[in-house]
């Protein structure tokens, strides 16, 4: 039995019934002598690897049209969109979400049904950086399109700043919805429970309102009163990114397999 154990990709004995030689010989001791517990870990265990991957792939995306924004006003001569405290701002939202919101997704519905993945297949694929990256640029056009239609049409350098930003953060709000998940349909994934997302979304729009709405807040971060027809602009950047994002997943799973 030992020199099986020991052969085996991934040698499992019994902690109690079993033997110290096939203890010492195995990869895996169950300790409560059930074999049903292997299922339990391997479902456990891709879970975990898919929200690793949902978490690195949202990591990828969301600073794209950050680093974006950042540097189009340095190398065209526009007014800055980010601040220091529109950078810790974003931080705050972008931490939790991976620690909090990715580290909480439920399994996918076909977790089981995949094959066995290769031991060398790296965390972050090459389809899914992609991907990844492929979102990014899309809030990035998206959102400067925006800032620079602002600026032509005659708003004040922090009506532009603030209609970008809130549709920075919109926008961020749709990448965060579209990683959820990689298989699931638009509504499944959206029904599936995740207490920490609700509550994140929360603090961000109470933050939001609140710099617009609070004049302290408002000069801190060196924005202007929007109108509803900007505030509406903002949030339908998020809604075509969103929709834009979930017409193309399918096609790309289809192709790249990620």
């Amino acid at each position: 039995m030992a020199p099986s154990l020991k052969a085996a990709h991934i040698g499992v004995a019994m902690g109690g019934r079993g033997t110290d030689v096939a203890r010492e010989a195995s990869s895996i001791v169950l300790l409560e002598d059930d074999f049903g517990s292997i299922v339990k870990a391997i479902r456990l265990g891709r879970r975990i690897y898919d929200n690793l991957r949902k978490a690195m792939g949202f990591i990828v995306a969301v600073h794209v049209p950050i680093a974006g924004l950042a540097l189009v006003p340095l190398a065209f001569g526009l007014p800055l969109i980010f601040s220091p405290i529109h950078i810790a701002f974003l931080e705050m939202i972008i931490d939790p979400v991976c620690s909090l919101v990715f580290e909480a997704e439920t399994e996918e519905r076909d977790v089981m049904d995949r094959p066995p993945r290769s031991p060398s297949e790296p965390l972050v694929s090459w389809p899914l950086m992609v991907w990844s990256l492929l979102q990014g640029a899309l809030a990035f056009v998206t959102i400067t399109t925006i800032f620079l239609f602002a600026l032509g049409n005659g708003l004040s350098e922090n009506e532009a700043r603030a209609l970008a930003f809130f549709s920075l953060v919109s926008v961020l709000v749709s990448l965060i919805l579209v990683n959820r998940s990689f298989s699931a349909s638009l509504i499944a994934a959206l029904r599936r429970p995740n207490p920490a997302l609700g509550w994140i979304l929360l603090v961000v729009a109470v933050i939001m309102a609140a710099s617009l709405l609070v004049p302290p807040l408002r000069e801190l971060f060196r924005f202007d009163w929007l109108h509803w027809d900007d505030l509406a602009l903002a949030l339908g950047a998020g809604v075509v990114v969103f929709i834009l994002l979930e017409l193309l997943k399918p096609l790309w799973r289809k192709c790249l397999r990620f």
